[in-house]
């Protein structure tokens, strides 16, 4: 019987543990994490959503005080289309985070940074290419494209001089979103060194409609599979989304599959950015638990736990600070539903917004529990301590059990004080 560990991801001269930490933000998928991975020989992600913000936590600058204090006298204006980012001050925190991952990192595997098209900030295409291409210039090995079809993020980056040597890939859902990436990607004669393909049952943000469950990730991947191979296209490609053991690893390797991108199990890791008792409000979770709605403000249907704080809060937009979700005309679809409920209750007291959720300050304050749809399995890779509460893992526990595991079987941590 198979395991991970008999195939290996081959990306230009590297071979790897197939191996993929996916990159969750704001900071969960954190430096640690990621510099795990790479030790261990795969591939570990950071995640540049909110980088001043994880900056100013990091490093100890003030990229977000500063931020709030210039625009200060607009934070009561409901119109937050003034509200910009400084692109230097942007330029700096993305070099801040990813250079002093990059200088830590150990082993043979590599370390990736997630960068979002949908964070928008008032300046979408501006300020995507200053992330793009300052992460280049700290020395990323490589930069995953996700949330959005990002038609024009290669050549955002085309003329850095590390366009053709860093190793690029986008995240998509259906053939159809990599065929356009392809064909509007195709005068830059540079194709991407590896395509993510992210099913329905992966967390956070969905690359599906509500139709989501009438999908799933074997069949696209199948599909995708063909096209690569009709078209001559020798790109690995990597699933994601769902895949909980190593046994699941194997079935999409065998299926041909260069690799796997995995998360919702190292959520719960020692690494891993949430805060403690979020984690065990993850251990916690019953498959009930578990619920798909439309509350982010990007547009796309999100998985998250049904207890999440984000719901139905009504905080008041907090752009001046944040604003990474601001459309090139300073609009946004929670600031929206936050003015409707304004004006029906004008003092500003006790309101709830469920329509939108402040993805910003939620994401921020690990106050939006975005999860995968196997989180309610957690419970059943760890060990239940004598409080009641469930013990943490190390990265490389669930790295190795994902690697050496056969049969379905999860290998449990050893118990604390052994």
């Amino acid at each position: 019987m198979k395991r991970v560990d008999d195939f290996r991801l081959k990306l230009g001269n590297k071979e790897l543990v197939p191996l993929i930490i996916g990159g969750m933000g704001v900071d969960i998928s954190t430096a640690e994490l990621a510099l795990e991975a790479a030790r261990l020989g795969g591939i570990g992600h950071i995640s540049d959503a909110m980088v001043q913000d994880v900056s100013d936590r990091r490093f100890d600058t003030e990229f977000v005080k500063e931020k709030t204090k210039f625009y200060k006298h607009n934070i009561d204006n409901s119109d937050k289309s003034i509200v910009q980012f400084d692109l230097g001050r942007l330029a700096e925190a993305t070099k801040l985070h990813v250079g002093h991952t990059m200088e830590a990192k150990r082993g043979d595997g590599m370390v990736f940074i997630n960068c979002m098209e949908k964070l928008t900030m008032n300046g979408p295409k501006e300020t995507l290419q200053v992330r793009l291409n300052s992460a280049l210039d700290a020395g990323i090995d490589g930069i995953t494209l996700s949330a959005g079809l990002h038609l024009g993020s290669f050549a955002l980056m085309a003329d850095h001089p590390r366009f053709r040597d860093a190793k690029l890939g986008i995240i998509v859902s259906s053939v159809r979103a990599l065929q356009l990436f392809l064909r509007k990607t195709a005068r830059l004669s540079r194709l991407p060194d590896f395509v993510v393909v992210e099913g329905p049952l992966a967390g956070g943000h969905l690359g599906f409609g509500m139709d989501w469950a009438q999908y799933d990730l074997a069949t696209i991947v199948g599909e995708i599979l063909q096209f690569l191979k009709t078209e001559q296209l020798e790109i690995p490609l990597i699933a994601a989304g769902g895949i909980f053991t190593g046994s699941d690893a194997v079935s999409f390797l065998e299926q041909g599959a260069a690799g796997l991108q995995v998360a919702t199990r190292f959520t719960v890791a020692n690494e891993c950015g949430l805060p403690s008792k979020v984690k065990q409000e993850y251990f916690r979770a019953s498959e009930e638990d578990i619920i798909v709605n439309t509350i982010s403000p990007t547009g796309y249907p999100m998985r998250m736990l049904r207890n999440t704080p984000a719901i139905g809060a009504g905080i008041r937009p907090n752009c001046e600070a944040y604003g990474y979700l601001l459309d090139g005309s300073g609009g946004c679809a929670y600031i929206t539903a936050y003015n409707e409920q304004i004006a029906l209750h004008p003092d500003g007291k006790n309101i709830s917004v469920m329509d939108k959720t402040c993805l910003c300050t939620h994401m921020r304050n690990y106050n939006c529990w975005t999860c995968g749809s196997t989180t309610y399995r957690l419970k059943d890779t760890t060990r239940r301590l004598a409080d009641g509460s469930y013990q943490e893992l190390s990265a490389e526990h669930i790295f190795h059990d994902y690697q050496y595991s056969t049969n379905q079987q999860i290998a449990l941590p050893d118990a604390i004080g052994t």
